[in-house]
């Protein structure tokens, strides 16, 4: 096209977390790789996110002041500061109120619903006012953020520095949405007298649901793999907002996510007893032996030893595992599960450690250098969640040479290719259904594998440490669909 300017496209990356600076789940990881691969692949992307108590000192001692004002939000007229720090590269900005962010947590407050939607119209005031934070596309992330594409359309279409800025919303998990009472209409949004917005806000009789409004204003929906986006269509898994996905499907996209490459690497990993890469796969058992002795578990290389990590929550199919575990065990594998979750899932695996003695234990913690110790160490990773939106630790495991064990279900479906026993395909075994006896048959199948073809073993674990997860992959589908909303930004 004629007027086609070619310049680096500007994002505005909106996210209630970000590594390093603060995590509670998957989130954390793609607010703090995402960005940094972007700028990688040609984009000038930027990251905004709350000024939380929790952020480590030493970061919050870095941060440049660089302009304060006040939020319209309601009735309220609300102090807003930003604050600035570049880190690897990337651009984070910091909105800084104390009464709505210096808390001991960051989620559960009675006031989330207030909080998150004065980030919200901060995000959209700080477009607004600063020229730094001007942008070609904001990128909202999960509930916490869906009102600044609301906020966005509703308030500030007379805003030159706004009226051209596109929309991507990600959902990351559909079962939280954000919920509340329809008194914010009025008291907190101030969208009680606009019918447009109020009539796509509401899910259900006195409720509104701030997901919904980014579903239905947002220029492009993504989340994060292309199968979860195909079952957010279905009623099992959409959440009550399934006929939203399909209504929307041609601008629903699912992109896998993907893994630091850097930090999850066996070759350089300092938490590992031995390093090792996909040619020198034989010092991996000296990191197996090493996990077992340090789990208590029998220090025998014969037995496949099957890990688990993660939360510790009926998402993650966890019923099945506790109705196959004593098969298991009598087929003589060796089962280790780290994490903390529900008290109920906790008391099990304490009692199946207490039980099984040497075969099996359970580390009710969050331990990171633990978790990068049972990845080199495990021979198979068991990942049979009920649903999965991507999932981190099933990419984590092949590059480290354990092999996935996993249903077919969102994002465990699209990165675990399965086992071909005729041609030698595959970087891991998968499951169809919700049933204890058909994970238990599958992974006794990997087991199988393991105890009579070294070889096919082998084949396999060095398809999946070949297996790209980069965020660079990731970052190039991204940058597509950027561009595809601004096409007179040449590349």
């Amino acid at each position: 096209m004629s007027d086609q300017v070619t310049r680096k496209i500007k994002i505005l990356f909106a996210a209630t977390e970000a590594v390093p600076f603060v995590k509670t789940g998957g989130l954390g990881d793609v607010a703090g790789s995402l960005p940094r691969s972007l700028n990688a692949a040609g984009a000038e992307c930027s990251v905004i996110l709350p000024k939380y108590a929790s952020i480590p000192e030493e970061y919050q001692q870095k941060m440049t002041h660089i302009a304060d004002f006040y939020v319209p939000l309601a009735w309220r007229s609300v102090y807003c500061g930003i604050e600035k720090l570049t880190y690897q590269g990337v651009d984070f900005y910091f909105v800084d109120n104390e009464a709505y962010f210096k808390r001991d947590g960051i989620y559960g407050y009675y006031d989330d619903g207030e909080r998150f939607a004065f980030f919200s119209k901060a995000i959209c005031e700080a477009i607004e006012k600063l020229p730094e934070l001007q942008c070609d596309v904001l990128h909202c992330n999960d509930w916490q953020t869906a009102l600044a594409t609301v906020f966005l359309r509703e308030f500030y279409q007379d805003s030159e520095a706004c009226r051209h800025v596109k929309t991507v919303f990600t959902v990351h998990n559909v079962k939280f949405q954000g919920q509340y009472n329809d008194k914010v209409l009025e008291d907190v949004l101030g969208l009680a007298d606009n019918p447009t917005a109020s009539s796509q806000l509401y899910n259900g009789y006195g409720t509104i649901d701030y997901m919904k409004g980014a579903l239905c204003y947002s220029d492009v929906i993504t989340t994060v793999s292309p199968s979860y986006a195909n079952e957010l269509q279905m009623p099992f898994y959409g959440e009550g907002l399934d006929d939203i996905f399909r209504r929307r499907s041609s601008q629903l996209r699912g992109i896998l996510n993907g893994i630091d490459t850097d930090l999850w690497n066996p070759a350089t990993d300092k938490l590992i007893e031995s390093n090792y890469d996909e040619d020198s796969l034989d010092r991996k058992a000296q990191d197996k032996s090493a996990l077992q002795r340090e789990l208590g578990l029998a220090e025998d290389p014969t037995r496949p030893l099957i890990v688990m990590i993660g939360r510790l929550t009926n998402q993650k199919g966890l019923g099945l595992v506790r109705y196959a575990m004593n098969h298991l065990m009598e087929r003589g594998t060796q089962v280790a599960i780290l994490g903390t979750g529900d008290k109920d899932q906790e008391d099990a695996f304490k009692y199946f450690d207490w039980t099984y003695g040497d075969q099996m234990v359970a580390r009710i913690a969050f331990d990171n250098a633990l978790s990068h110790r049972m990845y080199a160490g495990g021979d198979i990773l068991l990942m049979p969640s009920e649903f999965e939106p991507c999932g981190l630790s099933q990419m984590i495991a092949m590059r480290y040479g354990t092999l996935p064990v996993v249903r077919e279900t969102g994002g465990l479906q699209d990165s675990v290719v399965a086992y071909n026993k005729y041609t030698g395909e595959g970087t891991g075994f998968r499951f169809t259904n919700m049933n204890a006896d058909e994970m238990a048959n599958c992974v006794l199948d990997a087991c199988e594998v393991f105890w009579t073809d070294k070889d096919a073993w082998i084949k396999l674990q060095k398809q999946a440490m070949e297996t790209d997860f980069s965020w660079s992959r990731a970052a190039g589908a991204y940058m597509d669909m950027y561009h595809s909303l601004h096409p007179e930004i040449g590349r």
